[in-house]
């Protein structure tokens, strides 16, 4: 399978290209505009197939999928130009920082008949997969920031959504109604509280920029049981007013703790069996952004 990455920086480097050059048959090519980053990637990954751009990759050979790791803002463009060389495109969080330009990518995919997967990786992680085997009546997803306020749409789009998309995967069942609070200062997102509901089931997510730490949790109750995931590396259980606690084996690789792996293994075998993009899905997420995003710009007008 010939994979083409493009949008070469930290998160490509540190998390993707270990576990996508550790899989067993993928001839993989890498595309970008600096000529080091090309090179030395190249050089420690021994790879040949090096291209200054995707026009470039794609006008030298044919690719069964590709994965798009650059700047938000381009993800709209280069998912289009992949989607419409007819090439299955994988596509870090968000798909786009507006639900308009999630939706006409969806549509592209649908109508090209193209898979087009965005980059959850919460959904792969095994310490949250775990949680679907658990009551879940009520779910709480914690996800703050030391000192980082910023601006909403970049907050809630490349951050928040995490938790957006993670509460609608765990989710036993259908949502039915949405409570967005924001606060904001000095034209800043500092918190977001999102509340979803449901038949007898409902989650909480919430993030704070300018919290004393960096931290996510995740908490599942339900059945007599409340079980936490902290950092996405310690598990608790408590039950019978006891509790249970286990980490991350020291030789796991955080890669595949954070899903990582399972991520990527399982976009090229969706790619293989020439699934459907899951459109409900990303569209959901996304359009939830788009909500928390014109509550937290009408309070700032207000």
């Amino acid at each position: 399978m010939k994979v083409l990455l493009t949008g070469l920086g930290d998160i490509a480097a540190k998390a993707y290209l270990p576990a996508l050059a550790a899989t067993p048959g993928l001839d993989i090519h890498l595309a970008t505009r600096n000529p080091h980053t090309l090179r030395d990637l190249g050089q420690r990954y021994r790879l040949s197939g090096l291209h200054a751009s995707v026009h470039d990759a794609l006008a030298a050979s044919r690719f069964d999928a590709a994965f798009v790791h650059a700047a938000t803002s381009a993800h709209r463009p280069l998912a289009e130009l992949l989607l419409r060389s007819d090439v299955p495109v994988f596509v870090d969080k968000p798909l786009a920082d507006s639900f308009e330009q999630t939706a006409e990518l969806v549509g592209i995919a649908q109508q090209r008949g193209r898979l087009l997967a965005v980059g959850f990786n919460r959904r792969y992680a095994p310490d949250y997969v775990a949680l679907l085997r658990r009551p879940r009546d009520l779910l709480l997803m914690q996800k703050h920031r030391r000192e980082q306020p910023d601006e909403p749409r970049r907050t809630v789009f490349d951050d928040f959504i995490h938790v957006i998309d993670t509460l609608q995967f765990l989710a036993p069942d259908a949502f039915h109604r949405t409570t967005i609070e924001t606060v904001m200062r000095d034209g800043l997102l500092q918190s977001v509280t999102l509340m979803l509901a449901g038949n007898g089931h409902h989650a909480v997510g919430t993030m704070h920029r300018a919290s004393g730490l960096d931290e996510e949790r995740l908490d599942a109750l339900g059945g007599g049981e409340k079980h936490s995931v902290l950092n996405l590396s310690e598990r608790v259980c408590q039950r019978d007013g006891g509790e249970e606690r286990a980490r991350r084996g020291d030789w796991i690789p955080v890669a595949r703790q954070r899903g990582f792996e399972a991520m990527c293994a399982d976009f090229l075998q969706a790619v293989r069996d020439d699934r459907p993009t899951a459109a409900d899905d990303i569209l959901e997420t996304h359009r939830l952004c788009e909500a928390i995003v014109a509550h937290a710009d009408a309070s700032n007008a207000g």
